[in-house]
């Protein structure tokens, strides 16, 4: 008889699916749904004797670790550890670390913050008299670039009516936010000073917040500049992305926490002068979210509330082809941070490479691969330049990964 084997995908909505379709009785479905969330967890550097007792409360519990080969003969000092289980197993060995030595009650509470923050549903991205959701569906930034020298070949310089109609046209295509940035950040740039990055902010930002001739949709400030960015909010902007990750001007973080509005902060390995120039790793993803945590707890101990701070992994800054691939590859890895997460390839140059060395605009297509696979690893927030061809994109991704429609 043939039972028609197959697999079921480890998602916590879709294991309770098939736990109720099967005909289980509802009282076993809280029991047995955090037994098909699977996860693979890796803790770095704990003591040898702390991985030898992490390993046996694992095993205790039906789950295992693997370690490295000298821990058992105390040949090394210390080992990062992979932790194999599923949610309720790992729920179990948080709780019974909490007695043990060697640092090890406080791995148990980071692993129920991992959990816990896996889990969240985030409250709506509050942007002044804008609220936007979290999570329901995924939300398009639409880049205008105020520069004269963008990569991408769109930059509008100081031209506040080219500004405002490429403003509408975003609108028009379904935008959410509008991201506004006038330095440069492509590799090799030298940057401005903050008097040149506002004479080409303020004007704009008025101009967009005019009630007669503006648009109404949220304005995203792109800067690392703290008096840039303060002013910008003064005026009315409502959302902070500073792709230097708070780390770019010691003020900034006590700026996004004066204003108390959404805060992007970004990984960068370098500056953008420098950072093309044979950036390597001994560990990406590990590389990659230490940086962000750092700057998620930058902003919170200056005062900016944890539910405002956003992620960005950085594609294609301080990259190189195979690291921006990695990254999108394992974008869920991102989650582990408990906070939402923004992701912008669009037109960047690892697309024109994959596609012969096509120039920048002539990159939308290989751009909508990349931010369907964005949503597909979760992305809360596509930061793009075609907005009305990849809202297109977002709306059927969302309707396979999230099963949200739009009305």
């Amino acid at each position: 008889m043939n039972y028609n084997l197959r697999t079921i995908t480890a998602r916590p909505d879709l294991v309770r699916a098939e736990i109720e379709a099967v005909g289980v009785d509802p009282a076993g479905y809280d029991v047995l749904t955090p037994k098909g969330e699977q996860y693979v967890l890796r803790a770095s550097g704990l003591k040898s004797p702390a991985v030898a007792i992490l390993k046996q409360e694992l095993l205790a519990r039906g789950g295992d670790a693997a370690t490295n080969k000298g821990v058992l003969t105390c040949a090394v000092e210390r080992s990062d550890v992979l932790i194999f289980a599923n949610a309720r197993q790992l729920r179990a060995l948080a709780n019974g670390l909490k007695g043990q030595p060697f640092g090890l009650p406080e791995l148990g509470e980071q692993i129920k913050s991992l959990l816990d923050g896996l889990h969240r549903a985030f409250a709506p991205l509050s942007l002044g008299e804008y609220s936007l959701p979290l999570g329901e569906r995924t939300l398009v930034m639409g880049i205008l670039n105020l520069t004269t020298d963008s990569f991408s070949g769109d930059g509008l310089g100081a031209d506040v009516e080219a500004t405002l109609q490429q403003a509408r046209g975003f609108a028009a295509g379904g935008c959410d936010i509008l991201d506004l940035g006038a330095e440069s950040t492509r590799p090799g740039s030298e940057g401005i000073t903050a008097d040149a990055e506002l004479a080409s902010l303020l004007p704009v930002i008025a101009a967009l917040r005019d009630p007669d001739r503006g648009v109404r949709l949220p304005l995203s400030i792109d800067s690392s500049k703290a008096v840039v960015t303060d002013q910008c909010m003064a005026l009315g902007a409502q959302m902070i992305n500073d792709i230097s990750g708070l780390r770019g001007d010691p003020a900034m973080a006590a700026v996004a926490a004066k204003w108390q509005r959404p805060t992007c902060v970004m990984h960068i390995k370098g500056v953008p002068r420098t950072m093309q120039v044979q950036p390597t790793y001994d560990d990406l993803l590990g590389e990659v979210i230490a940086y962000l945590r750092e700057s998620v707890e930058l902003a919170v101990a200056a005062g900016l509330a944890r539910e405002l701070v956003i992620v960005d992994p950085g594609i294609g800054f301080g990259k190189n082809f195979d690291h921006n691939l990695e990254l999108l590859r394992r974008l869920p890895e991102l989650h582990s941070l408990g906070q939402p997460l923004l992701v912008g390839t669009s037109r960047k140059r690892f697309i024109g490479h994959l596609l012969g060395d096509l120039p920048p605009e002539q990159r939308t297509w290989g751009t909508a691969a990349t931010v369907a696979a964005s949503v597909a690893g979760g992305a809360h927030i596509v930061r793009v330049h075609d907005v009305a061809e990849m809202v297109q994109v977002v709306r059927v991704a969302d309707a396979i990964r999230r099963g949200w429609v739009a009305a």
